[in-house]
Protein backbone atom coordinates (compact mmCIF):
# COMPACT_ATOMS: atom_id res chain seq x y z
CA UNK A 1 0.00 0.00 0.00
CA UNK A 2 1.55 3.30 -1.09
CA UNK A 3 1.12 6.87 0.21
CA UNK A 4 -2.15 7.31 -1.67
CA UNK A 5 -3.57 4.39 0.24
CA UNK A 6 -2.40 6.01 3.45
CA UNK A 7 -4.33 9.14 2.52
CA UNK A 8 -7.43 7.19 1.54
CA UNK A 9 -7.45 5.32 4.84
CA UNK A 10 -6.83 8.46 6.91
CA UNK A 11 -10.49 8.74 7.84
CA UNK A 12 -10.52 5.19 9.17
CA UNK A 13 -7.19 5.12 10.92
CA UNK A 14 -7.48 8.33 12.93
CA UNK A 15 -10.58 7.38 14.88
CA UNK A 16 -8.55 6.88 18.04
CA UNK A 17 -7.30 9.93 19.94
CA UNK A 18 -3.66 10.72 19.41
CA UNK A 19 -3.34 8.68 16.22
CA UNK A 20 -1.64 11.58 14.46
CA UNK A 21 0.63 12.38 17.36
CA UNK A 22 -1.56 15.16 18.82
CA UNK A 23 -1.88 15.46 22.57
CA UNK A 24 -5.06 15.37 24.58
CA UNK A 25 -6.29 18.49 26.36
CA UNK A 26 -4.38 19.21 29.52
CA UNK A 27 -1.02 17.75 28.52
CA UNK A 28 1.83 20.02 29.48
CA UNK A 29 4.15 21.12 26.71
CA UNK A 30 7.93 20.80 26.85
CA UNK A 31 8.45 21.83 30.42
CA UNK A 32 6.26 24.94 30.23
CA UNK A 33 3.21 26.58 28.80
CA UNK A 34 0.62 25.57 31.35
CA UNK A 35 -1.70 22.62 31.81
CA UNK A 36 -4.24 23.73 29.21
CA UNK A 37 -1.85 23.52 26.27
CA UNK A 38 -2.69 20.95 23.62
CA UNK A 39 0.63 20.06 22.08
CA UNK A 40 0.46 19.29 18.40
CA UNK A 41 3.98 20.42 17.68
CA UNK A 42 6.32 19.09 20.30
CA UNK A 43 9.23 19.19 17.91
CA UNK A 44 12.57 18.57 19.52
CA UNK A 45 12.62 17.33 23.07
CA UNK A 46 9.68 14.93 23.43
CA UNK A 47 7.18 12.90 21.46
CA UNK A 48 3.80 14.58 21.13
CA UNK A 49 1.08 13.37 23.43
CA UNK A 50 3.41 12.52 26.32
CA UNK A 51 3.95 14.62 29.44
CA UNK A 52 7.14 16.61 29.49
CA UNK A 53 9.94 15.62 31.76
CA UNK A 54 12.13 18.53 30.80
CA UNK A 55 13.44 16.88 27.67
CA UNK A 56 13.20 13.18 27.01
CA UNK A 57 14.85 12.99 23.61
CA UNK A 58 17.16 10.10 22.76
CA UNK A 59 20.71 10.90 23.82
CA UNK A 60 23.49 10.88 21.29
CA UNK A 61 27.13 11.18 22.23
CA UNK A 62 29.28 12.49 19.42
CA UNK A 63 32.37 13.68 21.26
CA UNK A 64 35.69 13.83 19.50
CA UNK A 65 37.32 10.44 19.26
CA UNK A 66 34.30 8.81 20.85
CA UNK A 67 31.32 6.77 19.70
CA UNK A 68 27.81 7.64 18.70
CA UNK A 69 25.04 5.67 20.37
CA UNK A 70 21.47 6.24 19.23
CA UNK A 71 18.18 4.90 20.49
CA UNK A 72 18.63 1.91 18.20
CA UNK A 73 21.15 0.66 20.71
CA UNK A 74 23.83 0.33 18.03
CA UNK A 75 27.14 2.02 18.68
CA UNK A 76 29.18 3.29 15.78
CA UNK A 77 32.39 5.24 15.51
CA UNK A 78 31.92 8.89 14.62
CA UNK A 79 35.07 10.11 16.28
CA UNK A 80 38.25 11.45 14.83
CA UNK A 81 39.85 8.22 13.61
CA UNK A 82 42.17 8.24 10.61
CA UNK A 83 41.11 11.10 8.42
CA UNK A 84 38.06 11.63 10.59
CA UNK A 85 38.70 15.19 11.71
CA UNK A 86 36.64 15.09 14.93
CA UNK A 87 32.98 15.87 15.54
CA UNK A 88 30.72 18.88 15.24
CA UNK A 89 28.16 19.99 17.84
CA UNK A 90 24.71 18.48 17.29
CA UNK A 91 21.91 20.71 15.99
CA UNK A 92 20.35 22.64 18.87
CA UNK A 93 17.33 21.09 20.55
CA UNK A 94 15.19 24.23 20.39
CA UNK A 95 13.36 22.98 23.47
CA UNK A 96 13.31 26.01 25.77
CA UNK A 97 10.26 25.88 28.06
CA UNK A 98 7.23 27.52 26.50
CA UNK A 99 5.98 30.80 27.90
CA UNK A 100 2.44 31.09 29.18
CA UNK A 101 0.40 31.12 25.95
CA UNK A 102 -2.87 31.79 27.75
CA UNK A 103 -5.46 32.71 28.59
CA UNK A 104 -7.62 31.21 25.86
CA UNK A 105 -9.58 33.75 23.84
CA UNK A 106 -13.03 33.16 22.43
CA UNK A 107 -13.31 31.83 18.91
CA UNK A 108 -14.79 34.35 16.50
CA UNK A 109 -17.08 31.90 14.70
CA UNK A 110 -19.45 29.16 15.76
CA UNK A 111 -18.20 27.16 12.78
CA UNK A 112 -14.77 27.16 14.41
CA UNK A 113 -16.16 25.67 17.60
CA UNK A 114 -17.79 22.98 15.49
CA UNK A 115 -14.48 22.29 13.74
CA UNK A 116 -12.68 21.98 17.08
CA UNK A 117 -15.40 19.64 18.34
CA UNK A 118 -14.73 17.23 15.46
CA UNK A 119 -11.58 15.99 17.16
CA UNK A 120 -7.93 16.51 18.08
CA UNK A 121 -5.74 19.15 16.37
CA UNK A 122 -3.86 18.13 13.23
CA UNK A 123 -1.93 21.37 12.77
CA UNK A 124 1.29 21.40 10.74
CA UNK A 125 4.01 23.98 10.12
CA UNK A 126 6.14 24.40 7.00
CA UNK A 127 9.92 24.21 7.59
CA UNK A 128 12.14 26.35 5.34
CA UNK A 129 15.75 26.85 4.30
CA UNK A 130 16.89 30.45 3.85
CA UNK A 131 20.04 32.38 3.02
CA UNK A 132 21.00 35.37 5.19
CA UNK A 133 18.90 38.40 4.33
CA UNK A 134 16.23 36.45 2.46
CA UNK A 135 12.58 37.28 3.17
CA UNK A 136 11.16 34.68 5.55
CA UNK A 137 7.56 33.47 5.46
CA UNK A 138 6.19 31.58 8.45
CA UNK A 139 3.42 29.28 7.26
CA UNK A 140 1.20 26.68 8.89
CA UNK A 141 -2.13 24.97 8.34
CA UNK A 142 -4.68 24.48 11.14
CA UNK A 143 -7.18 21.63 11.08
CA UNK A 144 -9.05 19.32 13.44
CA UNK A 145 -10.27 15.78 13.61
CA UNK A 146 -10.77 12.82 11.34
CA UNK A 147 -12.14 15.05 8.58
CA UNK A 148 -9.14 17.39 8.73
CA UNK A 149 -11.55 20.30 9.20
CA UNK A 150 -9.99 23.70 8.50
CA UNK A 151 -9.94 26.37 11.19
CA UNK A 152 -10.89 29.49 9.25
CA UNK A 153 -10.64 33.19 10.07
CA UNK A 154 -9.36 32.67 13.61
CA UNK A 155 -6.51 34.22 15.57
CA UNK A 156 -3.11 32.53 15.76
CA UNK A 157 -0.29 33.96 17.87
CA UNK A 158 3.23 33.65 16.48
CA UNK A 159 6.13 33.18 18.89
CA UNK A 160 9.84 33.05 18.03
CA UNK A 161 12.75 31.26 19.67
CA UNK A 162 15.61 33.02 17.93
CA UNK A 163 18.78 30.94 17.49
CA UNK A 164 17.08 28.15 19.47
CA UNK A 165 17.98 30.15 22.54
CA UNK A 166 16.23 30.42 25.89
CA UNK A 167 13.76 33.29 25.45
CA UNK A 168 10.52 33.21 23.47
CA UNK A 169 9.35 36.44 21.81
CA UNK A 170 5.76 37.05 20.75
CA UNK A 171 5.84 38.54 17.27
CA UNK A 172 2.28 38.97 16.09
CA UNK A 173 -1.32 37.78 16.04
CA UNK A 174 -2.62 36.83 12.59
CA UNK A 175 -5.73 35.24 11.15
CA UNK A 176 -6.05 31.90 9.42
CA UNK A 177 -7.35 32.26 5.88
CA UNK A 178 -11.16 32.34 5.67
CA UNK A 179 -11.51 30.40 2.43
CA UNK A 180 -9.53 28.64 -0.28
CA UNK A 181 -7.42 31.04 -2.31
CA UNK A 182 -7.81 33.98 0.04
CA UNK A 183 -4.01 34.36 0.13
CA UNK A 184 -1.83 34.17 -2.98
CA UNK A 185 0.28 31.04 -3.39
CA UNK A 186 3.52 31.78 -1.55
CA UNK A 187 6.75 29.85 -2.00
CA UNK A 188 4.77 27.05 -3.59
CA UNK A 189 2.21 26.86 -0.77
CA UNK A 190 -1.32 27.12 -2.15
CA UNK A 191 -3.99 28.46 0.18
CA UNK A 192 -6.43 25.60 0.79
CA UNK A 193 -8.12 27.37 3.71
CA UNK A 194 -7.05 27.46 7.35
CA UNK A 195 -3.50 28.61 6.51
CA UNK A 196 -1.41 31.25 8.23
CA UNK A 197 1.00 33.29 6.08
CA UNK A 198 3.23 35.65 8.05
CA UNK A 199 6.24 37.44 6.60
CA UNK A 200 8.84 38.38 9.16
CA UNK A 201 9.20 42.16 9.38
CA UNK A 202 12.35 43.53 7.80
CA UNK A 203 13.69 44.64 11.19
CA UNK A 204 13.77 41.01 12.40
CA UNK A 205 16.93 39.58 10.86
CA UNK A 206 17.70 35.94 11.55
CA UNK A 207 21.32 34.94 11.94
CA UNK A 208 22.94 31.79 10.62
CA UNK A 209 21.61 28.67 12.26
CA UNK A 210 18.37 27.14 13.46
CA UNK A 211 15.33 29.09 14.66
CA UNK A 212 11.98 27.85 15.98
CA UNK A 213 8.59 29.48 15.66
CA UNK A 214 5.51 28.29 17.50
CA UNK A 215 2.07 28.97 16.03
CA UNK A 216 -0.60 29.01 18.76
CA UNK A 217 -4.35 28.96 18.21
CA UNK A 218 -5.80 31.64 20.49
CA UNK A 219 -9.09 29.80 21.03
CA UNK A 220 -7.72 26.60 22.56
CA UNK A 221 -3.93 27.12 22.81
CA UNK A 222 -3.14 24.17 20.54
CA UNK A 223 0.04 24.80 18.61
CA UNK A 224 2.55 23.59 16.06
CA UNK A 225 6.21 24.41 15.27
CA UNK A 226 7.95 25.82 12.23
CA UNK A 227 11.73 25.57 11.90
CA UNK A 228 13.80 27.99 9.82
CA UNK A 229 17.38 27.06 8.99
CA UNK A 230 19.47 30.02 7.81
CA UNK A 231 22.51 28.86 5.83
CA UNK A 232 25.17 30.22 3.54
CA UNK A 233 25.13 28.89 -0.02
CA UNK A 234 27.26 25.76 -0.20
CA UNK A 235 26.50 24.62 3.35
CA UNK A 236 26.89 20.80 3.52
CA UNK A 237 23.49 19.09 3.47
CA UNK A 238 22.21 15.53 3.13
CA UNK A 239 18.69 14.57 2.06
CA UNK A 240 16.72 11.45 2.88
CA UNK A 241 13.41 9.87 2.06
CA UNK A 242 11.52 8.41 5.04
CA UNK A 243 9.14 5.55 4.19
CA UNK A 244 11.04 2.34 3.44
CA UNK A 245 14.33 4.22 3.59
CA UNK A 246 14.35 5.01 7.31
CA UNK A 247 11.23 3.06 8.32
CA UNK A 248 11.17 -0.71 7.96
CA UNK A 249 8.80 -0.70 4.97
CA UNK A 250 6.92 1.58 2.61
CA UNK A 251 3.69 0.59 4.38
CA UNK A 252 4.86 0.71 7.99
CA UNK A 253 3.34 4.11 8.76
CA UNK A 254 -0.14 2.80 7.97
CA UNK A 255 0.25 0.05 10.55
CA UNK A 256 1.83 2.40 13.06
CA UNK A 257 -1.05 4.88 12.81
CA UNK A 258 -3.41 2.08 13.78
CA UNK A 259 -1.40 1.32 16.90
CA UNK A 260 -0.64 4.95 17.76
CA UNK A 261 3.10 4.24 17.78
CA UNK A 262 5.83 5.70 15.65
CA UNK A 263 7.21 3.44 12.94
CA UNK A 264 10.23 1.25 13.70
CA UNK A 265 13.46 2.25 11.97
CA UNK A 266 15.75 0.24 9.74
CA UNK A 267 18.78 -1.06 11.66
CA UNK A 268 21.69 1.33 11.54
CA UNK A 269 19.83 4.10 9.67
CA UNK A 270 19.93 6.48 12.64
CA UNK A 271 23.60 5.71 13.24
CA UNK A 272 24.54 6.66 9.67
CA UNK A 273 22.61 9.93 9.77
CA UNK A 274 23.99 10.74 13.21
CA UNK A 275 27.50 10.04 11.94
CA UNK A 276 27.01 12.44 9.02
CA UNK A 277 25.45 15.01 11.35
CA UNK A 278 28.50 14.71 13.63
CA UNK A 279 30.65 15.52 10.60
CA UNK A 280 28.68 18.75 10.15
CA UNK A 281 26.09 17.85 7.52
CA UNK A 282 22.60 19.31 8.01
CA UNK A 283 19.77 16.84 7.45
CA UNK A 284 16.76 17.38 5.20
CA UNK A 285 13.92 14.88 5.68
CA UNK A 286 12.02 15.04 2.38
CA UNK A 287 9.04 12.69 2.25
CA UNK A 288 6.24 12.26 -0.28
CA UNK A 289 3.90 11.52 2.63
CA UNK A 290 0.59 13.40 2.97
CA UNK A 291 0.94 16.73 4.74
CA UNK A 292 -1.09 15.69 7.77
CA UNK A 293 1.79 13.36 8.71
CA UNK A 294 4.26 16.19 9.34
CA UNK A 295 4.05 15.89 13.12
CA UNK A 296 4.21 12.10 13.09
CA UNK A 297 7.36 12.42 10.97
CA UNK A 298 8.88 14.75 13.57
CA UNK A 299 7.96 12.26 16.30
CA UNK A 300 9.57 9.40 14.37
CA UNK A 301 12.80 11.35 13.96
CA UNK A 302 12.95 12.20 17.64
CA UNK A 303 11.88 8.87 19.10
CA UNK A 304 14.04 6.71 16.82
CA UNK A 305 17.24 8.63 17.48
CA UNK A 306 17.73 10.44 14.18
CA UNK A 307 19.48 13.83 14.12
CA UNK A 308 17.37 16.96 14.12
CA UNK A 309 16.70 18.49 10.76
CA UNK A 310 14.10 20.17 8.58
CA UNK A 311 11.01 18.17 7.57
CA UNK A 312 9.05 18.50 4.34
CA UNK A 313 6.08 16.52 3.04
CA UNK A 314 3.76 17.02 0.11
CA UNK A 315 1.10 19.72 0.37
CA UNK A 316 -1.87 17.42 -0.14
CA UNK A 317 -3.75 14.80 1.85
CA UNK A 318 -2.92 11.83 -0.38
CA UNK A 319 0.84 12.02 -0.76
CA UNK A 320 2.63 11.15 -3.97
CA UNK A 321 4.00 8.06 -5.71
CA UNK A 322 5.59 7.30 -9.05
CA UNK A 323 5.87 10.23 -11.44
CA UNK A 324 4.14 12.56 -8.96
CA UNK A 325 6.74 11.71 -6.31
CA UNK A 326 9.55 12.35 -8.80
CA UNK A 327 8.05 15.75 -9.67
CA UNK A 328 7.55 16.66 -6.00
CA UNK A 329 11.04 15.69 -4.87
CA UNK A 330 12.74 17.14 -7.93
CA UNK A 331 10.89 20.40 -7.27
CA UNK A 332 11.95 20.46 -3.61
CA UNK A 333 15.57 19.86 -4.56
CA UNK A 334 15.40 22.61 -7.18
CA UNK A 335 14.01 24.99 -4.53
CA UNK A 336 16.90 24.44 -2.13
CA UNK A 337 19.36 24.59 -5.03
CA UNK A 338 18.10 28.15 -5.52
CA UNK A 339 19.39 28.77 -1.97
CA UNK A 340 22.78 27.38 -2.99
CA UNK A 341 22.21 23.96 -1.41
CA UNK A 342 22.96 20.78 -3.35
CA UNK A 343 23.01 17.78 -0.99
CA UNK A 344 26.24 15.81 -0.86
CA UNK A 345 24.47 12.55 0.06
CA UNK A 346 20.97 11.27 -0.63
CA UNK A 347 19.17 8.22 0.74
CA UNK A 348 16.15 6.50 -0.79
CA UNK A 349 14.64 3.13 -1.59
CA UNK A 350 12.60 3.45 -4.80
CA UNK A 351 13.03 4.30 -8.46
CA UNK A 352 11.27 7.62 -7.86
CA UNK A 353 13.90 8.52 -5.24
CA UNK A 354 16.70 7.50 -7.58
CA UNK A 355 15.32 9.59 -10.44
CA UNK A 356 14.64 12.66 -8.29
CA UNK A 357 18.11 12.54 -6.72
CA UNK A 358 19.74 12.31 -10.14
CA UNK A 359 17.61 15.26 -11.29
CA UNK A 360 18.87 17.16 -8.24
CA UNK A 361 22.51 16.74 -9.25
CA UNK A 362 23.44 14.76 -6.11
CA UNK A 363 26.66 12.75 -6.38
CA UNK A 364 26.33 10.19 -3.54
CA UNK A 365 22.96 8.55 -4.12
CA UNK A 366 22.32 5.60 -1.80
CA UNK A 367 19.44 3.15 -2.29
CA UNK A 368 18.60 0.89 0.65
CA UNK A 369 17.80 -2.66 -0.57
CA UNK A 370 16.81 -1.34 -4.00
CA UNK A 371 18.79 -2.22 -7.12
CA UNK A 372 18.76 0.86 -9.32
CA UNK A 373 19.04 -0.23 -12.97
CA UNK A 374 18.39 3.17 -14.53
CA UNK A 375 19.82 6.09 -12.56
CA UNK A 376 23.23 4.96 -11.27
CA UNK A 377 22.61 4.93 -7.52
CA UNK A 378 24.62 2.77 -5.13
CA UNK A 379 22.71 -0.08 -3.48
CA UNK A 380 23.41 -1.05 0.12
CA UNK A 381 22.16 -4.09 2.00
CA UNK A 382 23.05 -2.63 5.39
CA UNK A 383 23.58 0.91 6.64
CA UNK A 384 26.63 -0.31 8.52
CA UNK A 385 28.41 -0.61 5.17
CA UNK A 386 28.69 3.17 5.06
CA UNK A 387 30.15 3.81 8.51
CA UNK A 388 33.86 3.37 7.66
CA UNK A 389 33.55 5.79 4.73
CA UNK A 390 31.74 8.36 6.88
CA UNK A 391 34.24 7.99 9.74
CA UNK A 392 37.03 8.92 7.32
CA UNK A 393 35.32 12.12 6.16
CA UNK A 394 36.69 15.47 7.31
CA UNK A 395 34.45 17.56 9.51
CA UNK A 396 32.58 20.40 7.79
CA UNK A 397 30.98 22.08 10.78
CA UNK A 398 28.68 24.99 9.73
Amino acid sequence: MQHRALGAFFFLTTLTAGALGCADDGVDGEGGGGGDVVETGAGAGEPTGTPSAGGGSPTTSTGEGGASTTSTGVTSSTGSGAGGGGSCPPPPACDAPFPNFGPERDFEHTSSEIAVATGFPVHRGRDVWKNPGDPVWIMGKFTYGVLDKDLKDEEVDIWMLRDCGSTWEKLATVLTTPEDGAHPTTEGVEDTGGWVYFQLPSDIELGLGRHRFELVVAGDLSHTPVYVQVVEPGTPVIVTDVDGTLTTSENEEFTSILTGNTSPANPGAADVLQALSAKGYLVYYMSARPEFLVQRTRDFIEERGFPRGLVRTTLNTTGATGAEAVAYKSGELAAIAAEGLVPSWAFGNTDSDAEAFLNGGIERRIMYLYQDPDFGSQTIQSYAELLPEIAALPTVCP
